[in-house]
């Protein structure tokens, strides 16, 4: 059962569920049912923060999210984690709950952990960003993946109209500079929300942006379509299209995607679909590929996560001259 002092915590820093209509946002509506289905995921975020400020413990944390309905159960372990990451950050004797549910309950969940941790990290003073674990030196950059995400869905005028490129420091070395290109990756992602999943607007919204920005805000789309959902197959197929000079990055951030469902056993028939048009791959297949560019990572300059991330790009490199015919 929660505890008081958690359902204390969880009503006065769970964020109202208005925080996540379209109408709040300002998000562009293709349609009501698609509307409704991107909305859903924002409720389960904030079921998921609410049950980890509520719970006594990860345990029982962890229970309350394996009964999330299957489609958005990542989702919620997301927004559990963000809570994990806040608590930890600002309360005395917090911080272990983030590496205890990390390694328990939400270990199968562990990239929609690090993405959670952005959240967090985008809320909370820079000075508090030391207070966080973050579970794995790889993943860690998803964490700005998911800094990028909440900018871009809370701060839309200004990352997605404006197009304000990024200026975060990571907490922890970054000679390469790479922490920028973990945030836009993170804003690609949000855009599929951003514009309903309407493929064409993403189109023109992703061509709005610098060259060099286009490639990682279009690997954030893939990742969304594959992971969110939200349309069919001919949409898929536009997609494809409009991804034209990117559409290896396109098809990493969907393996991506499959990975994360496959590894929670949250695999959905979107899944398969949109792999499937995207990557020209099963979800087994698609998540093997991200399994496999693993294996012996050679020594870089560049962060071993977009060392992983351009390996996985490779096997795509056929794509393109298939998307010109």
């Amino acid at each position: 059962m929660p505890t008081a002092m958690g359902v204390i915590r969880k009503r006065l820093l769970t964020p109202d569920l208005s925080e996540v209509t379209f109408q709040k946002r300002g998000f562009h509506e293709r349609d009501r049912a698609v509307r409704e289905k991107l909305e859903h995921v924002g409720r389960q975020f904030l079921t998921g923060f609410g049950h980890a400020m509520a719970s006594r413990d990860v345990d029982e944390a962890g229970r309350l999210l394996d009964a999330v309905e299957r489609p958005y159960r990542g989702f919620a372990y997301e927004g559990a984690a963000m809570a994990y990451a806040i608590s930890g950050a600002m309360i005395p004797g917090k911080r272990r709950h983030l590496h205890e549910f990390a390694a328990g309950p939400a270990a199968p969940h562990v990239y929609m952990v690090h993405v959670g941790i952005g959240w967090a990290m985008a809320r909370l003073p820079r000075l508090l960003w030391g207070r966080i674990l973050l579970p794995d030196p790889l993943l860690r950059w998803l964490a700005f993946d998911g800094y990028g995400f909440h900018q871009a869905y809370f701060a839309t005028r200004a990352y997605v109209d404006e197009g304000r490129a990024p200026t975060v420091r990571a907490p922890w070395p970054d000679p390469s500079g790479y922490t920028p290109r973990a945030v836009d990756q993170g804003i690609g992602r949000a855009l599929w929300f951003v514009c309903g999943a309407d493929v064409e607007r993403l189109g023109v919204v992703i061509d709005g942006f610098a060259p060099a920005r286009r490639g990682d805000l279009w690997s954030g789309a893939g990742l969304a379509a594959t992971y969110a959902g939200g349309v069919g197959a001919d949409d898929l197929d536009l997609l494809v299209k409009l991804a034209t000079g990117y559409r290896r990055e396109l098809a990493q951030g969907s393996a991506f995607a499959a990975k994360a469902r496959l590894l929670a056993d949250l695999v959905l028939p979107h899944t398969g679909e949109a792999t499937r048009v995207l990557c020209g791959l099963s979800v087994e297949d698609a998540a093997r590929l991200t399994d496999e560019a693993l294996i012996d990572l050679p020594a870089s300059t560049l962060p071993a996560f977009e060392v992983w991330r351009r390996r996985i790009q490779a096997n795509f490199d056929g794509l393109e001259d298939e998307t010109r015919r």
